[in-house]
């Protein structure tokens, strides 16, 4: 059995090739690599068996590959595997650092990483920039997100793909950028992406036509960063806001010098931060002195990209109407935040300002009542008396009794299809028909036949014209039976229908049923003396 290595020595953080080759047809997973987990990132590992003939004798091999990437610059062993009386020699492997002069330019992926501060606030926005090169043909391959223990973590935008020359070699650069939010504060490590693929090499086999190419396993890592974030200051008051620049502003519609009584007035609050999220963004509100009434609309949150740098935008409209004309005075509107740049609590405001509302000459009515005529105030005098001949129309005789007709017959069916409502077809027409077909139905756990039961059952028990489920639980006034229809009707129509006791159900309508039916057998009748 045989070990080997693609390239020895290798760079740190860049993937190399370990293969073993055993001379026989043995278990695919035999191969134990956990021995390789302290110096080496270990990924995936491939199998592949052969068999060949040659002169009727017969030959079989199994094969391995592992991706291994190592973590430190150093001399390291791949110790010796044994795997079914078979055994391999240890490898003494060298990793250097990528600077170093022996294999710089030498590399054909690698990653690099550039973040834009190493100290920072909790909850203040980090820039990571992350940059794939790489010089070889790729076939194909993924790139994993950046990691940071009790962090929000968010790529920026989309994949920026150019070219560079670094010592000579051309490179293909594939730049992500990510938005990292600290969520605590302490010492932590941001763990880079890791890039797995596959990248097209020629082959070592040849035909007489045709050259062959082949693909080769790779992963790459990038180096790992180490942050400090610093907790919320102190003596900071308010929402917790660490931003380079936020901004507050508002608008007017119609301009403050239309402004009238008794119609809309919308004032337009924008909150613009750099660096936070839009869930991060505080309520905007205001206060409005007495006079003038305001409807909040729901704040609209937008969120952009601007220079590589997430900014939040959070809009909220005012309307306001002013019940009088007159001067008002709206108090300023003050959001406090902590500018990252200079370390100290600033505040986004609108100063307090008045505005001046006109009458409105439209709602005022210009209108007076006119003075009754003298013609009016003088009794008329009294007509003397007419004939008046109406003329029979045959045509308006059947026109009015057509619709009379018409009006019966819809009567007629309103009243029939109300009853049909109230006593389905389906249904059983007596009382106690209508009770058994209900037990039968709640026993064999029939919801929608128990449900169509119920009402009609219980209208013929009381001599109620109930209609709903409610009325019915309503009426009987039982939080038991209240409770058991509840889980019928959830059973029955709920968007995960669940199980629902049906044993108990049954034992509430047999009860209600035996109250209600003696309830009704003739008693005394109590009366009082009227005083």
């Amino acid at each position: 059995m045989i070990a080997s290595v693609d390239k020895n020595p290798v760079i740190m953080n860049e993937s190399f090739v370990l293969t073993i080759t055993a001379d026989d047809d043995v278990d695919s997973n035999a191969l134990d690599t956990s021995a390789l987990l302290n110096d080496f990132v270990v990924g995936r590992t491939s199998v592949s068996s052969q068999t060949s003939m040659v002169n009727f004798n017969t030959s079989r091999l199994t094969k391995w590959t592992t991706v291994l990437i190592a973590k430190k610059e150093g001399t390291y062993t791949i110790p010796a595997f044994s795997i079914e009386g078979q055994k391999t020699k240890p490898i003494t492997l060298t990793v250097v650092s990528p600077s170093n002069s022996t294999v710089s330019g030498q590399q054909d992926l690698f990653i690099t990483n550039d973040i834009s501060s190493n100290e920072v606030f909790v909850q203040q926005q980090l820039t990571l920039k992350v940059k794939l090169h790489f010089s070889a043909e790729l076939k194909r391959g993924s790139l994993s997100e950046p990691s940071l223990a009790g962090a929000s973590i968010a790529q920026i935008g989309k994949d920026i793909e150019n070219e560079t020359i670094i010592n000579g070699r051309r490179y293909r650069v594939i730049e992500r950028t990510y938005a990292i939010s600290p969520q605590q504060s302490g010492e932590f490590t941001i763990k880079s992406p890791v890039f797995s693929g596959e990248v097209m090499q020629p082959s070592t086999r040849r035909s007489n036509f045709l050259s062959f190419a082949e693909t080769k396993p790779v992963s790459v890592i990038g180096e790992e960063i180490s942050i400090s974030v610093k907790p919320i200051p102190i003596d900071y008051q308010g929402v917790w806001l660490p931003s380079e620049l936020i901004a507050l502003h508002q608008e007017w519609q119609p301009s403050p010098e239309d402004f009238k009584a008794g119609e809309p007035i919308t004032r337009v609050l924008t909150l613009t931060a750099a660096g936070l999220s839009k869930d991060q963004l505080p309520l905007i509100d205001m206060e409005m002195p007495a006079g003038l009434k305001v409807y909040p609309d729901q704040a609209e949150l937008h969120t952009g990209i601007n220079n590589n740098r997430l900014v939040s935008q959070k809009v909220r409209n005012f309307a306001i109407v002013a019940s009088k004309p007159g001067t008002y005075l709206l108090p300023e509107i003050s959001i406090p935040w902590w500018n990252t740049k200079t370390n100290r609590i600033e505040h986004a405001t609108i100063p307090a300002e008045r505005i001046t509302i006109a009458p409105n000459a439209e709602a005022t009515s210009n209108i007076t009542p006119s003075k009754p005529s003298t013609d009016a105030l003088t009794p008329l005098a009294q007509p003397s008396p007419t004939t008046i001949i109406i003329e029979k129309s045959p045509w308006l005789q059947w026109l009015f009794l057509g619709l009379w007709l018409l009006t019966c017959v819809a009567w007629w069916i309103s009243a029939k299809r109300n009853r049909l409502l109230k006593t389905p077809k389906t249904l059983p027409r007596k009382s106690n028909d209508i009770y058994l077909a209900l037990l039968a139905a709640a026993k064999k756990k029939d919801t929608k036949a128990t449900i169509e039961l119920i009402i009609p059952w219980y209208n013929q028990l009381t001599s109620k014209q109930l209609s709903t489920l409610s009325d019915v639980s309503q009426h009987v006034n039982n939080i038991e039976f209240e409770q058991a229809i509840s889980e019928l009707q959830q059973s029955a129509y709920g968007k995960t229908p669940s199980e629902y006791n049906s044993d108990k159900l049954l034992n509430l309508i047999q009860t209600i049923n035996k109250n209600n039916i003696s309830s009704t057998k003739p008693t005394h009748t109590e009366f009082t003396l009227n005083p």
